[in-house]
């Protein structure tokens, strides 16, 4: 009966760490697409609203490399999934992006349900 226990521990282990490697690849790919594109820095005015939105654009792309780097050293931050989060960031990454006139390098949704 111990033994079927243990296996049992051991097989939900094993499906938690495969299921967490697919999160973290993921949302990696989504990373990926953290790119903003023709914003010419020294031609925007010097505004507060362009200087949070370009704030905007280095602290979400540094959190969600950050997040996915500890998710990797074994730390659970989140009560949703990793590749959620870093979905979430890149939203706000894109909208600032396209506040400062730039164009993300991806046009469409990206799909964060398949593992590939």
């Amino acid at each position: 009966m111990k033994l079927f226990f243990l296996l049992v521990a051991m097989l939900t282990l094993t499906g938690c760490l495969f299921g967490k490697s697919n999160e973290v690849q993921r949302a990696e790919k989504i990373f990926q697409h953290f790119e903003c594109s023709n914003i010419e820095t020294n031609q925007l005015a010097s505004s507060s609203i362009s200087s949070f939105h370009q704030q905007s654009l280095a602290v979400n792309k540094e959190k969600a490399s950050s997040y996915i780097e500890q998710y990797k050293n074994g730390e659970d931050l989140f009560d949703i999934p990793l590749d959620e989060v870093v979905q979430q960031k890149y939203q706000l990454y894109k909208q600032a992006c396209q506040a400062l006139g730039g164009i993300s390098s991806v046009k469409q949704t990206i799909r964060i349900d398949d593992a590939e």
